[in-house]
């Protein structure tokens, strides 16, 4: 397989003004009626299509009647062999923001999800020769490289049906997005692309089982809240009964402390605020 090959070619001011001196000697051969000057500005003619100029950051790829010559990746003003096919492929770094693709994650559910990726030209024969049309094999590799990464984790955790993933779309930003960086680079190598940034720019799930996952995921967030709420409670209603006994406030028997653990973990677990009734008997009532 070739490589791609730097060329420096001929400065093309220097061309040019040897160019301006054919010019000014063909029309000094013309007017004194000399057969030789037709084939000057012929020469001069020709030699104008060997200018070549390239900008920063950019590069012409020589071909010579199907042959690749090098690759210009300086910048400036030069001169080639007329007969070369300058081809322009920049070297800038460029972004591309995919589609939003419907695939199925790790647990089979059905999520929406894009890709952000910047990246450049490395290798200009890779780029030119190698692949049809580097610019669509971008984006084509970049969508099957999404796709393969969704199918590898879970878009979130879920305790209550023993999912307990260390890695998941939601969370993970960091970890996602490097497998997604190595994944594409792989993809992307023979054609002589470096990927220099690659993440997730959208991810959610599909409309049809939208309103479904965000209940559940209230859900799960409501039993947690519960949990610490009844942990909390029982810390509490230890304290209150292991002070009365120290302190001798009250003596309790087995009866009144069931009763008032039930009262405590009422007034301390209700999501509303608690309405005292006052007693105004003896305990027994």
């Amino acid at each position: 397989m070739k490589q791609e090959k730097n060329i420096i070619p001929t400065n093309g001011y220097i061309m040019l003004l040897v160019l301006l001196g054919l010019f000014i000697l063909a029309i000094v051969l013309v007017v004194g009626g000399v057969p030789l000057a037709l084939p000057i500005f012929f020469i001069c003619i020709i030699s104008l299509r060997g200018f070549v100029l390239v900008n920063p950051n950019g590069s012409r790829v020589l071909l010579l009647f199907g042959k690749y010559m090098g690759t210009i990746k300086k910048n400036g003003l030069y001169w080639v062999n007329p007969f070369y096919s300058k081809n322009k492929i920049s070297l800038r770094a460029s972004n591309f923001d995919s589609e939003r693709l419907k695939v199925n994650d790790k647990l089979g559910n059905p999520i929406m999800i894009s890709t952000i990726l910047v990246w450049r030209v490395t290798d200009t024969y890779k780029a030119a020769f190698d692949v049809d049309d580097y610019k669509n094999f971008v984006r084509v590799q970049t969508d099957a490289a999404v796709r393969k990464l969704a199918s590898m984790y879970p878009y979130d955790n879920f305790a209550d049906e023993g999912h307990t993933e260390d890695i998941t779309l939601r969370s993970s930003v960091n970890e996602v997005s490097e497998a997604l960086e190595k994944e594409v680079q792989e993809r992307l190598a023979m054609a002589g692309i470096e990927v220099l940034e690659a993440r997730i720019g959208y991810l959610a799930y599909a409309q049809e089982i939208a309103n479904a996952m965000l209940k559940r995921q209230q859900a799960t967030a409501i039993v947690a809240a519960r949990h610490k709420i009844v942990e909390g409670a029982v810390s509490m209603v230890e304290m209150a009964l292991d002070q009365l006994g120290k302190k001798g406030i009250i003596d309790l028997d087995e009866e009144r402390k069931a009763a008032m653990v039930s009262n405590l973990m009422v007034v301390l677990c209700s999501d509303k605020d608690a309405s005292p009734i006052v007693n105004a008997g003896t305990l027994n009532h």
